[in-house]
């Protein structure tokens, strides 16, 4: 229980990026509803701590609007600036900028091997691996989806992820470069 708390506090400050003080309160239930403050606490056990804090601030974006070309709180994300900011801020490793890239970039596996902080990729444009999200538990990802939409989580097992599903990745030390001091 007291680790659960303590991924509430980080979440709720990490969200301060997305939401203002006064809805904390909403980014809770939020989570509660979406049955993810279970899941992150499976994380934390399972994965330590940079994965854990990885997606504690992939769901501290949810609710940031997507711009194409994106790759901030401030400014908004597309998906593949999305996933390479919060590996930027919270693991420091820099991945490619295109979502094809990552997926070139990054260790293959298979579905059943998905854990949290894991990049899942979808063919959504009529080419493959062209669009990418991370990986939180359960079948679900959190990504930044389109024009209008904001950061979001979303269910692989709907028939549209599915039918659309690319394929899965790992970021190793060797995937990425770390940042430029």
């Amino acid at each position: 229980m007291r680790t659960t708390a303590l991924l509430l506090s980080l979440i709720l400050a990490v969200s301060a990026h997305a939401a203002p003080a006064d809805q904390a309160d909403d980014m809770e239930r939020l989570l509660a509803d979406k049955g993810l403050l279970g899941k992150i606490t499976q994380v934390t056990q399972t994965m330590g701590n940079k994965a854990s804090e990885l997606v504690v601030s992939a769901m501290g974006a949810l609710g940031v609007p997507y711009r194409r070309g994106g790759n901030s709180f401030e400014s908004g994300f597309d998906c593949s600036g999305f996933v390479r900011a919060m590996y930027e801020q919270t693991v420091g490793l820099i991945l490619p900028r295109k979502a094809e890239q990552q997926a070139a970039a990054t260790q293959t596996i298979d579905r059943t091997e998905l854990v949290p902080g894991d990049l899942v990729f979808f063919n959504t444009m009529r080419r493959a691996f062209s669009h990418v999200g991370i990986y939180v538990g359960d079948d679900k990802f959190i990504h930044s989806p389109k024009p209008g939409a904001e950061v979001r989580v979303e269910d692989m097992r709907l028939s549209y992820w599915s039918r659309r599903f690319d394929g899965a990745r790992r970021v190793t030390e060797s995937s990425a470069q770390p940042p430029t001091p």
